[in-house]
């Protein structure tokens, strides 16, 4: 988020959650690795803190603010050395959740929105399938009623929060011959009979715990639904658009990180009699990656403009997951070649980059899914 776009508020929750990032988070980065998950006892603290239902209404513990704080919040998790854990908290908060808030009856929210402001429970996303990734329309889980309750089979894949996770947000076929008012998105918490998960190890993002999850008879009450039965397709389109922003945001700040880790990296490293930074190919490039990050950081700020004038920014969105996800990857790509040998080392900020970002052009939309939709809006 831009300086001048800051008020006092926006100062004194920065402050907040930088303190809370750098006291609990940032310290424990590399536990959080070797765990694959981030300590859920944190979830209540940031929850006491007033980080988890932003733009969600006081009347269910949120804070009724707008994207300017999100922004915020989404920038100090990227800068908790730990991408992983941001992205396990920014589906909690901003991808598992607003369908909840926005469409979900008063019972539901009362039942698992309160509880997941306070950081009382865990959230997740269930949306992609084995065989069904960009393509949402192509997923086959099936929900079919049997009186008041949705019996449940299928499979979810690359969920995040799978071991953490209290209760799922699931996208599900309710009605196989109604196209795209065939879906419909369900609360299944995940100690109901017949819900299992597999952990899946990863290449990055190892501080967030990403599994596949498997439905037999599983059978949860159709008050469980989010909205109307057969909305949850379009529903799901307007989370996603919370998902795309939360992630761009984060990446652009941790991409800022890794800059200036390099930077003075490049400082200290000798080579040849000289510093790598008094190279002019090194400045280059580090100019080059800043000049990157900048134009994601500003499309992102303009993303945020739009949602806080009440503004549709679906296609500024779209823009900046296809626009962030390859900057990223090219920052990640600089950087990991200025610290040579050292870069491939576990241990160093910009390997574990170099891994991470590389599913900023899939995770989300990928970079194809973007285009293509945008061609369609435009009608090209």
């Amino acid at each position: 988020m831009l300086q001048q776009d800051q008020t006092p508020e926006h100062k004194a929750f920065r402050e907040t959650v930088r303190a809370f990032v750098s006291n609990e988070l940032a310290p424990r980065a590399r536990e959080f690795d070797q765990m694959g998950r981030i300590d859920k006892s944190l979830f209540p603290k940031m929850g006491e803190l007033g980080m988890l239902g932003l733009r969600y209404d006081e009347a269910y513990g949120g804070a009724g603010l707008d994207w300017s704080f999100t922004a915020i919040l989404c920038e100090e998790l990227g800068r908790a050395d730990n991408v992983g854990v941001m992205t396990g908290i920014s589906v909690h908060t901003d991808m598992a959740t607003p369908s909840l808030h926005r469409f979900g009856s008063e019972e539901l929210k009362q039942k698992y929105l309160v509880p997941a402001i306070a950081g009382e429970m865990v959230s997740a996303i269930a949306v992609t399938e084995p065989d069904a990734g960009s393509d949402v329309a192509g997923i086959r889980t099936r929900a079919v009623r049997d009186g008041d309750d949705w019996i449940i089979n299928g499979s979810k894949i690359y969920i995040t929060n799978a071991a953490t996770a209290d209760w799922l947000c699931l996208l599900a076929v309710t009605d196989p011959d109604a196209g795209h008012a065939g879906f419909s998105q369900i609360i299944v918490p995940t100690d109901t009979p017949g819900v299992s998960y597999d952990l899946l190890d990863k290449i990055g993002y190892w501080g967030s715990d990403t599994g596949l999850f498997f439905f037999e008879d599983v059978r949860v009450p159709v008050s469980n639904t989010i909205g109307p039965i057969g909305a949850g397709f379009p529903q799901q389109m307007m989370q996603f658009q919370a998902e795309r922003l939360v992630a761009t945001i984060g990446l652009i700040a941790y991409c800022e990180d890794l800059w200036e880790t390099t930077c003075e990296w490049a400082r200290e490293r000798k080579l040849f009699g000289k510093t790598l930074m008094s190279m002019q190919n090194t400045q280059f490039k580090l100019v080059e990656c800043k000049t990157l990050l900048t134009t994601g950081k500003v499309l992102n700020d303009a993303c945020v403009r739009a949602l806080v004038n009440g503004e549709d920014a679906t296609d500024l969105i779209s823009m900046a997951k296809l626009h962030v996800g390859r900057v990223s990857r090219q920052v990640a790509d600089v950087c990991f070649q200025l610290h040579g040998g050292a870069g491939y080392m576990k241990e160093s900020m910009a390997g574990r980059a170099f891994c991470d970002t590389r599913i900023a052009s899939i995770g989300g939309g990928s970079d194809e899914t973007m285009m293509y939709y945008l061609a369609k809006r435009w009608k090209l």
